[in-house]
């Protein structure tokens, strides 16, 4: 005779346990989706695969957090997944602002991934961002960038000095060793500061003038000047991470590569259609003459550096080993 209430309860005990198999993490990005956050999107879609739905990441953009409180939201486990940039606190994140520094000679997506995991895996590194309870996934490789701006052109570095330029870590460095005022505004605002003339120019990589439209009311681009990038890991909350299982974590650090590879692959479309949107929209393309350009390089990049060694030194960071690593791994990258 069949007990029914027998079969009910294992009916669920069973759902129960199917339920408690579901894992859900929420991740913190801003803006919109854009090139900037393709693998986080490609991350999301490979787990869910890997795990038949029951891992599954809800991308939220803006809804769980300010871009530059993202790191915070991590420290105390608000989302267990974040995107941010290491120069909107650059005292919270010392090492990975190597990866900022003005004139790296990085000239390639596939070297700026390759670079920024390196210094992710240095264990000072880890350490350094253990302390926000944050585990280092994945970079978010950005191409050099370069000033949009309204007003006359900005051809020479005497038309930098006094220049108010939207700008962060090494990159805004560099244009205050030249005479630039650098304001770290973030990217959400951009635009209104542009447009409202608290900021002469903006620099960002191609995208992020796509995506929040300073393109749309820029006159001029310098298209050479390639002063640096920024460095914007993903992060995970280190208690979230070790609480998965071990299909659950094989399925998240599984997917990295593969998500990197179709960020790239995306990026690549974006920036075959770029010169073509600047001439849609009149923007004036400025070249930067060599001359100007060596002259930058001496003012910003040396001096740059070895203050940045200096203060990181003296703050316990082991910043000319970090710095080592980075041009050690561009030379195995182009041997």
């Amino acid at each position: 005779m069949i007990n029914w209430k027998t079969v009910a309860l294992a009916a669920t005990a069973t759902v129960f346990a199917s339920e408690a198999m579901a894992v859900e993490w929420n991740v913190s990005l801003w803006g919109k989706r854009r090139a900037f956050t393709e693998h986080v999107e490609k991350l999301a879609e490979l787990v869910s695969a890997k795990t038949n739905g029951e891992f599954t990441l809800n991308i939220s953009y803006g809804g769980l957090s300010k871009n530059t409180e993202n790191l915070d939201g991590i420290s105390i486990g608000a989302f267990e997944m974040a995107q941010f940039c290491a120069g909107y606190h650059r005292d919270k994140n010392p090492t990975i602002t190597v990866l900022e520094l003005p004139f790296m000679g990085v000239s390639t997506l596939e070297e700026e991934v390759a670079v920024s995991h390196a210094v992710y895996a240095h264990p000072a590194t880890v350490s350094d961002l253990a302390r926000w309870n944050a585990k280092l996934l994945m970079t978010s490789p950005q191409p050099q960038y370069n000033i949009v701006g309204i007003g006359e052109p900005r051809d020479t570095l005497a038309k930098f000095d006094g220049m108010r330029v939207r700008a962060t870590g090494g990159i805004g460095q560099a244009f205050k060793a030249v005479g630039g005022v650098p304001t770290s505004v973030t990217a959400t605002e951009a635009y209104n500061a542009m447009e409202s003339g608290v900021v002469d120019t903006v620099a960002f990589a191609p995208h992020a003038h796509f995506a929040f439209r300073t393109i749309d009311i820029a006159k001029w681009w310098t298209s050479n000047l390639n002063p640096g990038t920024v460095n914007c890991p993903v992060v995970v909350n280190i208690e979230a991470y070790d609480a998965l299982s071990a299909e659950h974590r094989a399925a998240l650090d599984g997917s990295v590569d593969e998500s990197i590879a179709y960020y790239i692959e995306n990026y690549g479309k974006l920036m075959a259609k770029w010169e073509a949107v600047l001439a849609e929209k009149g923007v004036t393309k400025v070249v930067i003459a060599d001359e100007e350009i060596a002259k930058f390089r001496a003012i910003a990049a040396d001096p740059v550096r070895d203050k940045w060694i200096a203060d990181m030194t003296a703050q316990g960071v082991p910043a000319q080993e970090l710095y080592d690593l980075v041009m050690a791994t561009l030379v195995d990258m182009r041997k």
